[in-house]
């Protein structure tokens, strides 16, 4: 708890954040640019804090996706990483790299959630409104559904 009189620095609010969870610099930028009173000191605190490892955007990549991959689509990850501010390219080699699990991914979730086929038309496309705002892909989508409908007919055979 903060003494009346006391005023945290720029670079104390920054690894207060840092703290909780992984930020870009971006973010940092973005959440702390209403507390600075000296123009340049925000870059400064970051340059130092990014000097000492504190700001590190591979691991707030590596972070959103241990995260963020079992619960969603390539969609929803790439628009989550694009708002953290960081590098295009980083973002994209991450899209590539999940690119091949996404199939197995939505299967998951959508197990999760629902479990057995959808019995009417108004069901399955309940299950196609979650997975595809999840941000799987409508492709992905509908393999995972269809494939559950094929798989159970299969088996009652």
């Amino acid at each position: 708890m903060a003494q009346p009189g006391f005023k945290l620095s720029l670079k104390g609010r920054a690894l207060r954040l840092l703290s909780q969870r992984e930020h870009s610099r971006a973010e940092l930028v973005r959440k702390l640019t209403s507390y600075e009173e000296v123009p340049g000191e925000l870059a400064q605190a970051l340059d130092d804090l990014q000097a000492k490892g504190f700001i590190d955007e591979t691991r707030v990549l590596e972070s959103v996706l241990n995260h963020r991959a079992s619960k969603l689509g390539n969609g929803r990850i790439k628009q989550e990483l694009q708002a953290k501010g960081l590098a295009p390219a980083a973002v994209a080699q991450a899209m590539l790299d999940l690119k091949d699990s996404e199939f197995d991914r939505a299967q998951g979730v959508w197990h999760k959630k629902f479990g057995s086929v959808a019995v009417d038309a108004n069901e399955r496309a309940k299950h196609y409104r979650f997975l595809l705002t999840r941000g799987f892909s409508a492709e992905v989508v509908r393999k995972v559904v269809k494939q559950a409908g094929s798989s159970d007919e299969d088996g009652d055979n």
